[in-house]
């Protein structure tokens, strides 16, 4: 640490990579917090965790016994060990008690996007909820047909307010917030949508995951999904940046025309004209001519022999797209992680190490802020995932029974986890500087006192 600070001071390191060096250091430092207690009123399992995405302080947590609750993460409700251990109690939680409330299990839990003035909550009692955080007042309700497995709100959006909902029915519905009605039904899934996840990238484009293990990929602009992922279509590793990809060419062309070889060209396929002396038109994608009952143009992700392709042998219960929109991890009751190139749809066969996943519900994984890592509960445990080796970097263990979620704080770099038996943990870096710090007051005082 002192090492990498004096070489910041002198100038060695750039103010990014002194950064980045930093927050490594405290992610591979990561262990059971002794500093900082998160207060459960909750009485059944949590099912999700969520910090606020703009001031990234207050956490918000949904559980089981139909109850919502609300912690202020950076700053703590009382103070025991002398000082040493912060309790965080909650501001506020809504029940089963409150007019309001939901009569069921809260499955998922999500802040508003730009503003922690609202909050949105889906259970299963086939409703969605949108809260005022400061009256902890439902002001929109949505009735959904099933059980909600998942919610989600785009981190990008500027031009909508829609909240995607994974329910129990096959269809995905978009629910508009400024409107309080639905605005639009994405048909495609055979069964149930346990997951939902908008790009990271494009405000338009929603990703779901279904009871049917397949992955659609949805412009919310149009009709019918675009991408169907398929874990037969693969690709070995990591895509290279695409600027040595185009230097690669350049130098491989360029060697050619030295050495005198002529570039390879696509052969000319000589196509057959009619009388009225036109080409026969080309279906897209390579398929059959365009004539007859074929003549309408299918999108390629409702084309019959895409359309049922499987991303994983079970359900998709878990999705979690990088920060720059390029790759997508998933998980499924099939016990497997997937990681997948977004603009090729690809699978990367990255070997994931043994894991174990909840088959019944929906899990929630969370990555790092390079996206170098991946969180996965995996039964009773978290697991952190090398992503580009599938390797096993990190396991956590503190909860009694199966955890369910997980958020990673990338101000702090600490990790909120949530289970079955009640409890939210809270992991943090190390932290023996400031108790080295902190030993040497305490001792003179208490010598002083003798």
């Amino acid at each position: 640490m002192w090492r990498e600070i004096r070489d910041r001071e002198a100038g060695k390191t750039r103010p990014n990579s002194f950064t980045n060096r930093i927050k490594s250091n405290r992610i591979a430092d990561l262990q059971l917090s002794n500093c900082k207690d998160i207060v459960s009123p909750h009485r059944g399992s949590i099912n999700s965790l969520q910090v606020d995405l703009t001031e990234g302080r207050y956490l918000l947590s949904g559980a089981s016994d139909a109850s919502a609750a609300c912690f202020d993460i950076q700053r703590a409700t009382d103070y025991e060990g002398r000082g040493l251990i912060a309790k965080h109690k909650c501001l506020f939680a809504v029940d089963k008690q409150h007019e309001s409330g939901h009569k069921f299990a809260i499955s998922s839990a999500i802040w508003y996007p730009v503003d922690t003035g609202l909050f949105i909550t889906g259970s299963y009692d086939h409703y969605i909820k949108v809260w005022d955080t400061n009256t902890t007042q439902a002001v929109v309700n949505f009735k959904m047909p099933g059980k909600v497995y998942r919610t989600a709100m785009s981190p990008l959006a500027t031009s909508h307010m829609l909240i995607a909902a994974g329910t129990e029915d096959v269809q995905v519905r978009l629910c508009d917030i400024a409107s309080g009605a639905f605005a639009h039904t994405l048909s495609g899934h055979r069964d149930g949508v346990m997951t939902v996840e908008w790009s990271t990238s494009s405000e338009f484009v929603l990703i779901t995951g279904g009871c049917d293990g397949a992955i659609r990929f949805w412009d919310i602009r149009r009709a019918g999904c675009f991408r169907v992922l398929d874990q037969s279509r693969s690709q070995l590793g990591r895509r290279p940046p695409i600027l040595a990809c185009s230097a690669t060419n350049k130098v491989s062309i360029s060697k050619a025309l030295s050495v005198g070889q002529n570039l390879p060209s696509k052969p000319r396929v000589h196509q057959k004209k009619p009388a009225a002396g036109n080409g026969i038109k080309q279906s897209p994608l390579g398929r059959t001519p365009a004539k007859g009952p074929l003549r309408q143009r299918l999108h390629p992700g409702m084309l019959s022999s895409q359309d049922r392709a499987t991303a994983h042998y079970g359900a998709v219960t878990g999705l979690k797209i990088t920060e720059d929109g390029m790759y997508l991890l998933s998980a499924g009751s099939d016990s497997r992680m997937r990681l997948w190139d977004v603009e090729s749809g690809c699978n990367t066969l990255v070997n994931f190490e043994t894991v174990r996943l909840q088959t019944s519900k929906a899990i929630q994984l969370a990555t790092t802020q390079d996206s170098s890592l991946v969180f996965v509960p995996c039964m009773t445990a978290v697991k952190a995932f090398d992503v580009w080796s599938g390797m096993t970097s990190m396991t956590f263990r503190g909860h009694y029974e199966y955890v369910n979620c997980c958020w990673f704080n990338s101000q702090d770099q600490e990790i909120y986890t949530g289970g079955n038996d009640r409890q939210i943990l809270v992991w943090s870096p190390s932290r023996l500087i400031a108790n080295e710090m902190d030993t040497g007051p305490a001792e003179d005082q208490d010598n002083w006192s003798d």
